[in-house]
């Protein structure tokens, strides 16, 4: 087998200096026709950046809101006639915006359901309706507050259990038993939890349901309740993180970019305790498929298999999408949208985030994927 390659190398290479040999000197014009080319595509390009100018506005997740202040910034460096902003009202409140025309884009870390799927259908021009995109990925943490403990190892039944109110101290069998050698008070746990439409809620509650072995009696929600006697409300990812750090005996989960000195958990996967990473956030996403709910071939809307026991993935991840129309009634509108996204997509986008907040970069593959859907947003 190797010889054959071995020709075949061998035979190819003479073939191509034969072609090459075979050249006469008129041959030498495609050259210089390729490279006029090549600088009329680079002054196209320049151009195209020097005429997109606008405001582009969008909303939703927090989880996102460090990877989207990177990617407003390098953005606006490339086309310094466009103004970017964006509102981290939680992923409820940007699917709201979206849906009334406020906003051309939204972030959100869950999914548009049945209803809000038929209402983007009217809000989009056209009848292609909206798109998911992922564009950011990132593991979602549960995060604690015990002096002198950074991490401790937990599954999903017990962090159920302690978010539904069932466990109520530290020192608790079901937590000590995980957590041989670690010194657990016996105070109690204050649960602190997404008082808003979040899609981390939304990802968080999906984990327990999945992973719990019916430990979490409650369907995945972007709406969290708790029937913990001792819990707290906070109205985004800042809050909720402010609150466990000053909250001593508290828990909770956010996004592990705003996770800072707080503990976190490991959970258990398989036989074994895996702490979040990027790596392993990526591992988990590479290994779910879409969801069977998804609108068309261009919507990218993933269902993550939270019941993995591969220790190299991280169940308890986010996909993080914009949510976008696959048409716009508005030329300007389009242009503005498909170009901040095409560049969120990018290799140079994704390490903006990924260097700002620690998410996992989209594969190369993915990246091309979400650029040839942009390609086809129209409009109208």
């Amino acid at each position: 087998m190797k010889l054959a390659i071995r020709t075949g190398a061998v035979f190819t290479a003479a073939a191509l200096s034969l072609s090459l040999a075979a050249c006469s000197a008129s041959n030498e014009e495609p050259a210089d026709t390729a490279t006029s080319e090549t600088a009329a595509e680079a002054t196209e390009t320049t151009e195209a950046m020097e005429s997109l100018s606008g405001n582009l506005q969008g909303a939703g997740a927090s989880s996102q809101e460090s990877g989207m202040d990177a990617w407003r910034a390098s953005f606006q460096e490339l086309y310094p006639d466009v103004t970017v902003g964006y509102d981290p009202v939680g992923s409820g409140g940007g699917i709201e915006q979206f849906l009334s025309g406020a906003v051309p884009f939204a972030g959100s870390d869950g999914l548009l359901d049945a209803e809000e799927y038929a209402t983007a259908v009217e809000r989009c021009d056209g009848d292609g309706g909206a798109y998911h995109l992922p564009m950011y990925i990132s593991p979602v943490a549960v995060i604690f507050n015990l002096e002198g403990v950074d991490s401790i190892n937990l599954d999903a039944e017990t962090i159920a259990n302690i978010f539904d109110g069932k466990i109520t101290t530290w020192d608790d069998e079901a937590i000590a038993s995980q957590n041989e050698g670690v010194e657990l008070p016996s105070s109690n746990i204050t649960v602190v939890f997404r008082s808003d439409s979040s899609g981390t809620s939304d990802n968080f509650t999906d984990y327990l349901e999945q992973a719990s072995n019916g430990a979490w009696p409650y369907e995945a929600t972007k709406e969290f309740s708790t029937a913990a006697s001792q819990s707290v409300g906070a109205d985004g990812t800042s809050a909720v993180v402010d609150t466990v750090t000053s909250t001593p005996g508290a828990i909770g989960y956010a996004d592990a970019s705003r996770a800072g000195s707080l503990g976190t958990v490991a959970l258990k996967v398989g036989e074994e305790y895996v702490p979040f990473s990027p790596e392993a956030a990526a591992n988990i996403v590479a290994a779910s498929p879409l969801s069977e709910d998804a609108n068309g071939e261009n919507d990218l809307a993933y269902a993550i298999d939270r019941t993995t026991t591969d220790s190299s993935a991280y169940p308890l991840t986010l996909v993080s999408y914009h949510i976008v129309c696959s048409q716009y009634d508005d030329e300007s509108e389009r242009a503005l949208v498909t170009a901040f996204e095409k560049f969120v997509a990018s290799a140079d986008g994704q390490a903006a985030a990924a260097s700002a907040a620690g998410s996992a970069p989209l594969s190369d593959e993915l990246s091309a994927h979400v650029t040839a859907i942009l390609d086809e947003i129209a409009a109208g």
